[in-house]
């Protein structure tokens, strides 16, 4: 990627590799407005580089973290050290040391979902939100994830690998997630044809539960890694919704 700054950031009592790009234009915050990027399974801050050079074309400050045990990013070696507060607690370092205190945040696939605790977790720094391919479901008081991900598509499902954090968030059950959201999805995205998930995204169970969704965009022909796949057309979308917020 031209043009861009790497950066080791202390953040949470680890280092974060962040890639950074962009100014801002003018003085104080409605005017330096920052974006932050958080990347899915299994990528790195690389996958953003569309969206990096362009939106800092527009005037945004952009900053794309490697998340804990990606890139360049420290790895540590306890699983337990891979929960959602931890990473989101990683995001909120990286702001810190970086004088960012709201910004808009986009996130793909596995950082849609830590996207999602964030703004659960921490809606005073967020501004707005573009979140792509993967919806919020609240927690369920009873049915974990990975139980119902095993019914499904048996034990050799990859997120059945993952870390689940369900037992965790039982403070958080049945929360709504309160920032203003477009959500975009790829009409070929396997996350799409999940069972009965194009009657949530599309019907009012979403909306009940994200009450600030503003938009649904679900681009067609296109699958589940779609900020590579239709750059420009993401890089749109993302600016248009965000410049509704910069003088709010």
């Amino acid at each position: 990627m031209d043009g861009v700054e790497h950066r080791k950031v202390k953040a949470n009592g680890i280092n974060i590799h962040v890639v950074e790009k962009g100014e801002g234009e003018g003085n104080g915050e409605a005017f330096n407005p920052i974006i932050l990027f958080i990347h899915g399974f299994p990528q790195s801050s690389f996958s953003w580089r569309h969206q990096i050079q362009a939106l800092a074309s527009l005037g945004y400050r952009t900053l794309a973290p490697d998340l804990r045990g990606y890139g360049d990013s420290d790895a540590p070696s306890d699983v337990g050290s891979y929960t959602c507060f931890h990473v989101v607690g990683d995001l909120i370092g990286v702001l810190d040391a970086m004088g960012a205190d709201q910004v808009f945040v986009v996130g793909h696939d596995w950082g849609a979902i830590i996207a999602w605790y964030f703004c659960l977790f921490r809606p005073d720094r967020v501004k707005a939100l573009v979140n792509m391919s993967v919806a919020y479901y609240p927690r369920h008081p009873i049915y974990k994830p990975l139980q119902l991900y095993r019914r499904l598509y048996g034990d050799n499902f990859y997120i059945c690998r993952f870390q689940i954090n369900w037992e965790l968030t039982a403070a958080w059950t049945g929360s709504e997630v309160k920032v203003p959201t477009k959500f975009i999805v790829g009409d070929m995205d396997l996350t799409y044809h999940f069972q009965d998930a194009k009657e949530y995204i599309n019907g009012g169970e979403f909306k009940k539960n994200v009450p600030l969704l503003e938009e649904v965009v679900v681009l067609e022909g296109v699958g589940h890694f779609l900020q590579e796949e239709k750059p420009d057309e993401i890089n749109k979308h993302i600016h248009e919704f965000f410049h509704n917020f910069l003088f709010a």
